[in-house]
């Protein structure tokens, strides 16, 4: 994700890093260049016709409903899914005050801490469709749901302390209540992953939005000239723009500049257990060029 200030003046004109420009200047282009071809047709020969500008103004403002609604949705999913994980770090620090309760064996506690950085990194890895061959994963590389398997290696680590007697009956209950929390957040992203916006939402918008560009200019010529494809342009690049906002916030664990900093939220989790671990804490990920993984 990118991680900057309020940008100043210069910076909000040049500024590509992190906004849609590079992702919405072709079409923009192909628009703006057809509405100069419509202006020079108008110009030449006068058989474009002159519609009314009315009607597209209702026609506007239905695009920008369709976008609003799909902004809202897309966001909601975005905006889940870092509850989620901040719900994950909060269960990765809970746990290991809990497990220094409950378990009296160091080594015991490492291993129980160990296996739980596991499973987020592999969740982590999953939810990005990467792949589990990562150092640290060899436990689960191999398994058809590396998270789940490596959940279900740190219950049996629990499930092993409580029958050898190294952890008592409410220990073992309070543990198994921090995995349920654990595994109920990573099936919440795991929705999200696996349930995008449906697929007519992009079909409605992406057609209404060229057909809107492609007609405007009819409506502009008459009032406007030459400075039409300056107007069809701006507009192409907010509702094309809005649009492809909305598409990179619907994939919120994907690795896209507005993508939700995982890498970052999983240092922050070793941070929180190196104590815990009798490690040194690694340092937090910093942003590069603004963006945060």
């Amino acid at each position: 994700m990118i991680v900057r200030e309020k940008p100043g003046f210069w910076d909000l004109l040049t500024a590509l890093r992190g906004s849609i420009v590079p992702r919405v200047i072709g079409p923009v282009a192909l628009l703006c260049g057809v509405a100069v071809l419509i202006v020079a047709l108008d110009r030449l020969t006068g058989l474009a016709p002159h519609l009314d500008g009315s009607s597209f103004a209702v026609f506007g403002i239905g695009l920008s409903l369709f976008l609003g609604f799909r902004n809202n949705a897309a966001y909601d999913r975005w905006w889940e899914a870092r509850r989620l994980w901040g719900g994950l770090l909060a269960d990765m620090r809970s746990l290991a005050r809990e497990v220094e309760v409950f378990l009296a064996d160091p080594a015991l506690r490492k291993e129980v801490l160990r296996a739980a950085l596991v499973f987020l990194h592999a969740h982590r890895l999953n939810l990005r469709r990467l792949s589990p061959q990562s150092p640290g994963q060899e436990a689960v590389a191999d398994a058809i749901h590396p998270p789940d398997a490596a959940l279900d290696r740190l219950n049996a680590v629990v499930a092993a302390a409580h029958r050898a007697g190294a952890l008592d009956g409410f220990g073992a209950r309070a543990l198994s209540a921090r995995l349920g929390s654990m595994a109920l957040q990573q099936a919440g992203c795991e929705r999200i992953a696996n349930s995008p916006l449906p697929f007519v939402y992009s079909l409605l918008i992406y057609r209404t939005t060229y057909l809107y560009c492609l007609l405007l200019p009819f409506a502009l010529i008459g009032t406007t000239g030459w400075m039409t494809p300056v107007f069809v342009a701006v507009v192409a690049y907010m509702f094309l723009g809005l649009a492809e906002v909305t598409e990179e916030l619907s994939h919120p664990f994907a690795t896209s500049l507005n993508g939700i900093a995982l890498d970052a939220i999983c240092r922050a989790a070793e941070i929180s257990l190196a104590p815990h671990l009798d490690e040194a804490p690694p340092p937090p990920l910093q942003p590069v060029h603004h963006y945060l993984s």
